[in-house]
C-alpha cells in the first residue's frame, strides 16, 4: 500500500500534472495541501476520472487540503486542529482508511520573522502537538503526513546557513518539531535513510531544481504501531522538473497492507 503526499501548490493550475504523477505511481492514498480552491472548485469530477475518490477542505489564497483514496472515499474524523477556533485556515484534514488514522497537514509557512505570521505558526504548532500526543497514544496506526515547513537538521537543507533566520528553520521551531517527534512518533525518511541527502521542496529561483538546492520540508510522522507496517520510503523528485510543475515533489511511503 502506497501512502503519498504532495503539496500541489494550486490544484487547478497544476491538475495535469497531478493526474500524470497519479497515472505514473499509483498510490493508494494521497494527502494534498495547498489547494488554492474554493469548495466548489475542487476538479472532484477529473479526480474521480482518475480513479480517485475525494474528501477536502477547500479555501481560497494559499490553504486547502484534500485526501484523496482509490477503494473507497476516506471517512472524515476531524476537519481542523483543534483549539483556536477562530483559527478558519483549512489546514488540517483528519480521515480514516479502513484501521489507519491519516492526519493531512499543511503547517504554516510563518515567515516573515519576527511578526504575527510567525507567532500564529507556532500557535498553530502547539495546537498540533497537543492533538498528536492524543493521536499517538491511542494505540492505533497513525499517520501525520504532510508540508511541515520545518527543516528538522542542517542535513535537510543546501546551505543551512542561509536558513538561520528562516522561520523554517529557527531554533525554536526544530525545537518544536523534535519535541513532537519525542513523543513517539518516527520521521519516515530518516528511519529508513538516517545519513542520505534528501530534499522535497526546490524554489523557482535560480535554477534550484537543476542545482539541487532544496530542503526536506515534507514529512511522515508514524506511530509506533504504524512503524512497524514500514516497508519504503521515496521522493519522486523528477516531478519538481515537469513543466508547470509545484516547487515541492510527492513524497510516499510503501506500507504492509493494512
Amino acid at each position: 500500500m502506497k501512502i503519498a503526499t504532495y503539496n500541489v501548490n494550486g490544484i487547478n493550475g497544476r491538475l495535469p500534472v497531478l493526474l500524470r504523477w497519479l497515472e505514473e505511481r499509483q498510490p493508494d492514498v494521497v494527502c494534498l495541501q495547498e489547494l488554492k480552491a474554493l469548495q466548489d472548485k475542487f476538479p472532484e469530477d477529473e479526480i474521480l476520472a482518475a480513479g480517485y475518490h475525494a474528501v477536502w477542505v477547500g479555501q481560497k489564497s494559499w490553504n486547502g487540503v484534500a485526501v484523496l483514496t482509490k477503494d473507497k472515499k476516506a471517512e472524515i474524523l476531524r476537519k481542523r486542529l483543534p483549539g483556536e477556533e477562530e483559527d478558519e485556515a483549512s489546514r488540517y484534514l483528519e480521515v480514516k482508511v479502513d484501521d489507519l488514522i491519516i492526519a493531512c497537514i499543511y503547517l504554516p509557512n510563518g515567515n516573515p520573522t519576527p511578526g504575527e505570521k510567525f507567532d500564529y505558526k507556532m500557535r498553530w504548532f502547539e495546537r498540533l502537538d497537543a492533538h498528536a500526543e492524543m493521536l499517538v497514544t491511542s494505540g492505533k496506526k497513525v499517520f501525520l503526513i504532510g508540508d511541515f515547513n520545518v527543516i528538522p537538521t542542517d542535513l535537510d537543507v543546501y546551505k543551512p546557513e542561509k536558513y538561520k533566520n528562516d522561520a523554517l528553520m529557527l531554533p525554536e521551531v526544530q525545537q518544536t518539531f523534535h519535541n513532537l517527534i519525542g513523543q513517539g512518533w518516527s520521521d519516515a525518511i530518516r528511519y529508513l535513510y538516517p545519513s542520505e541527502t534528501i530534499y522535497t521542496f526546490w524554489d523557482y529561483f535560480r535554477k534550484a531544481y537543476e542545482r539541487n538546492a532544496g530542503m526536506r520540508i515534507d514529512h511522515f510522522l508514524l506511530s509506533p504501531k504504524a512503524l512497524t507496517l514500514l516497508k519504503e520510503a521515496k521522493v519522486d523528485k523528477h516531478i519538481r522538473g515537469w513543466e508547470k510543475s509545484s516547487d515541492h515533489t510527492p513524497v510516499w511511503i510503501e506500507i504492509e497492507n493494512a
